[in-house]
């Protein structure tokens, strides 16, 4: 008896756990058909707003791109550093990647472009070969990628590439000069240099005055040394000019430079300043007559001139002389002076009238004129 009802309440027991487990749980209600499954969140989420690149910054602008490889003896390439230190009569071989390939290199070398110097363009790259090298040739070497509509070309600034050569040769501590003595004029307006240039990277390089004798310290901020220029006057001034030279050691050995005449320029850049003058006004017919144009410039600039005349519509005969040389105005100030002159022969009523001198250098150009009268 006692087993059957132990057997019944167990049974019973079972049944209201089947029916409790199957009640839905509290606070809950059924789920709509379709209904999202996924829980709600409260979080709060910051949206991520995209990071624009700033069209200035440096990562926006286009970087140059290096084209240039050297070409070793034994047939391997090697991109080239921005100095590079060779032994004189050593082969020298670069390539530009490009079909159209521009070049530069030491204006020494334009005499034997012909010999030592070849340069080549081929369908991928331009290829400059130097032979025979020489302590003369130390210069920087550079080349660029031209971009051609047509006839007319560009250089693409983002696709060169350059390098500065030592060509070291035994007892040349300088690179050689054409002459033993040389003119550097110093311009109130701009750097002036002394190029002192060397053939050996770790040359130590020293600047002196001839008279009274001592060396000229380049601090830096009057006077600065660049290895592949020379010494840079950087504001020149009248107390520099005199004679000067060089003086490198290196190896335990030294030299000596050529000379070097500092003048001053008491004249300003720009166009001409230019003058004429009739050696009459009024000319009586058979009489000769003069013109004289007459532009005071700086020394190492030269000037051109140009005429206008009366007669010159019927090819009247003319005689015209251009001329120049370098006059010192007191304190070692150097001005050059440049002349032409018009010359008229037996004159004539067809030569009367307005004489136009145009004077032109590198700055612009001015023109005068005179009259000449037929008395």
């Amino acid at each position: 008896m006692k087993v059957w009802l132990l057997v019944v309440l167990l049974l019973v027991s079972e049944a209201l756990e089947n029916v409790i487990g199957q009640q839905p749980p509290k606070n809950k209600r059924p789920k709509e058909p379709g209904e999202n499954k996924i829980k709600p969140s409260n979080k709060k989420v910051k949206p991520k707003i995209p990071k624009i690149k700033d069209r200035d910054s440096p990562d926006s602008m286009p970087k140059t791109q290096s084209i240039m490889i050297q070409v070793l003896d034994n047939g391997r390439f090697q991109k080239p550093a921005a100095t590079l230190s060779l032994m004189a009569g050593q082969t020298v071989e670069l390539r530009c990647k490009g079909n159209k390939i521009g070049w530069s290199y030491p204006a020494y070398l334009d005499t034997f472009k012909d010999s030592r110097l070849s340069v080549k363009q081929h369908e991928r790259y331009g290829q400059l070969t130097l032979v025979n090298s020489t302590a003369a040739d130390t210069g920087e070497f550079s080349c660029w990628l031209q971009l051609c509509d047509g006839y007319i070309c560009r250089n693409d600034q983002a696709k060169t590439s350059s390098t500065y050569i030592f060509f070291t040769e035994k007892g040349e501590l300088f690179v050689p000069s054409p002459s033993y003595f040389d003119v550097v004029y110093l311009n109130p307006d701009r750097q002036a240099v002394v190029p002192c240039r060397v053939t050996v990277l770790s040359a130590k390089v020293t600047l002196h005055r001839e008279f009274p004798a001592k060396e000229i310290p380049a601090n830096g901020k009057d006077i600065m040394y660049d290895m592949k220029r020379g010494f840079v006057y950087l504001q020149p001034h009248s107390d520099h000019q005199g004679v000067v030279y060089c003086k490198a050691e290196a190896g335990g050995k030294s030299q000596i430079s050529v000379k070097y005449q500092l003048l001053y320029v008491e004249v300003p850049s720009g166009p001409p300043s230019t003058t004429i003058l009739a050696s009459s006004n009024k000319v009586k017919g058979g009489d000769d007559i003069n013109v004289l144009c007459t532009v005071l410039g700086e020394p190492d600039v030269e000037v051109e001139f140009r005429w206008i005349y009366p007669g010159q519509k019927d090819e009247r005969p003319v005689t015209i002389q251009d001329t120049w040389r370098l006059i010192h105005r007191g304190l070692g100030h150097t001005t050059r002076i440049s002349q032409s002159v018009i010359t008229v022969e037996d004159f004539e009523t067809i030569d009367a009238g307005y004489y136009i001198c145009t004077a032109q250098n590198l700055r612009g150009q001015t023109s005068v004129a005179t009259t000449v009268e037929f008395s």
